[in-house]
C-alpha cells in the first residue's frame, strides 16, 4: 500500500477522532504515504500527526454560502487539481456524509466508505467503489479505526494512539504557577456548564496551587472567559489563538477541563488528564477516548454538579 487519502473534513472534534486511523496506517504500512482532505479551519490538527504527509484544505462551508462566486469554481478547481496529481491506492472516506463523498469521487483511485445503513447520510454509499457495515454502538474514533482496517485488510487490534504532539506553549502572559485549561466555550447553548461552577472549580484547582487559563474562540466566547476569570482568584482570559497555539496551550497543562467542544477532544488526543463535562449531549459515542486520563462527566439533561465535577478533578489530583 503505497499511497492513501483521507477524506475527514469537520467538525474539530471528528477530526481529532480520526486521527488514530493515520497512526494507525503508519503501523501496518510503514512505508505508505497519507494525505487527508479537511477543512481550511481544522486543518492545523492533521498536521500535527507526523505521519501525515499532506494536508489539502476545502472550504465547503464557505463554498455553499457563495456557489455562483466566481472564486469558489476556481476553489473547486485547484481542489480537483491537488488530489488528482497522484493516483491514490485507497481513498478513504471516514466522515460518510454526501458532501464528504463526493469530494471523495473527485479522485482517481479505489474509493472505500461506510456502507448505507452505518454511513451518517445513507445516500453517500452510492459514490463508492467498496462499502462496509461498521456497528454504529461503537466509540466514532473506534468506528473510524474499523473502516480503516477493513478497507485495508487488516486486523483492528493496535493499541490506540492519536500521534500527535506539541511542544508546551511559552508565553508572557500565562501565569507563573501551573496551571489548568477551563475550556467554557461551546457552540451550542445546551452544552455549557453553569458560571457558577466553574467558578467553584476554580476556587478549588487555586486551593491545590493551579491558576486557571480560559480560552475563547469569538468575541462572545472571550467576553464570557474574561468575565469568569474576573471571578476567579488565579486566572487569566487567554488572547485570541489559532488551534495550533491553542493545542501548545493545553500541551503545557496540568489537567483540562471543558465541556462537550473540539478542543477537549484534542487536549485528550494530546495525552493530558481532560474531564469533559456533558449537558447537552451523550458520552457513548462521542466522549473523550483516550483510556483512563479521559473522564466524561454527566450525560445529556443530566449535567454534573459542580460538587460532582470538583470530586472528580480533586480525586485525581
Amino acid at each position: 500500500m503505497r499511497s492513501i487519502l483521507l477524506v475527514k473534513t469537520s467538525s474539530l472534534g471528528d477530526v481529532v477522532h480520526n486521527l488514530p486511523v493515520a497512526s494507525d496506517i503508519r503501523a501496518r504500512f510503514p512505508g505508505a504515504r497519507i494525505d487527508w482532505v479537511v477543512e481550511e479551519a481544522f486543518a492545523d490538527i492533521p498536521r500535527l500527526h507526523p505521519g501525515v504527509r499532506r494536508v489539502i484544505p476545502v472550504a465547503v462551508r464557505r463554498w455553499r454560502r457563495n456557489l455562483l462566486a466566481a472564486a469558489t469554481w476556481g476553489e473547486l478547481r485547484e481542489y480537483r487539481t491537488a488530489v488528482r496529481s497522484e493516483r491514490y491506492d485507497l481513498v478513504l472516506d471516514t466522515q460518510g456524509l454526501i458532501k464528504s463523498a463526493l469530494l471523495a469521487r473527485q479522485v482517481p483511485g479505489r474509493r472505500a466508505g461506510y456502507a448505507a445503513e452505518a454511513a451518517r447520510e445513507p445516500l453517500a454509499a452510492r459514490f463508492y467503489d467498496d462499502t462496509y457495515a461498521i456497528p454504529g454502538n461503537l466509540h466514532a474514533v473506534e468506528r473510524n479505526r474499523r473502516l480503516a482496517a477493513a478497507a485495508l485488510g487488516y486486523e483492528p487490534n493496535l493499541p490506540l494512539d492519536y500521534g500527535i504532539a506539541a511542544e508546551p506553549l511559552a508565553a508572557a502572559w500565562l501565569p507563573a504557577a501551573p496551571y489548568c485549561v477551563l475550556l467554557t466555550a461551546s457552540s451550542r447553548a445546551d452544552k455549557l456548564w453553569p458560571e457558577a461552577g466553574w467558578l467553584q472549580l476554580a476556587a478549588a484547582l487555586n486551593a491545590r496551587g493551579l491558576a486557571c487559563v480560559l480560552p475563547g474562540g469569538s468575541a462572545e466566547e472571550r467576553e464570557r472567559a474574561a468575565r469568569l476569570a474576573g471571578g476567579m482568584a488565579q486566572a487569566v482570559a487567554a488572547p485570541p489563538m489559532g488551534i495550533a497555539e491553542l493545542a501548545r496551550l493545553l500541551a503545557g497543562a496540568r489537567l483540562v477541563v471543558g465541556v462537550d467542544t473540539g478542543l477537549s477532544h484534542i487536549a485528550a488526543a494530546l495525552g493530558r488528564l481532560t474531564f469533559c463535562l456533558f449537558a447537552g449531549s451523550h458520552p457513548e459515542l462521542t466522549g473523550v477516548h483516550a483510556g483512563d486520563t479521559a473522564i466524561n462527566l454527566g450525560g445529556a439533561g443530566a449535567a454534573p454538579t459542580a460538587s460532582q465535577v470538583v470530586a472528580a478533578v480533586t480525586e485525581r489530583l
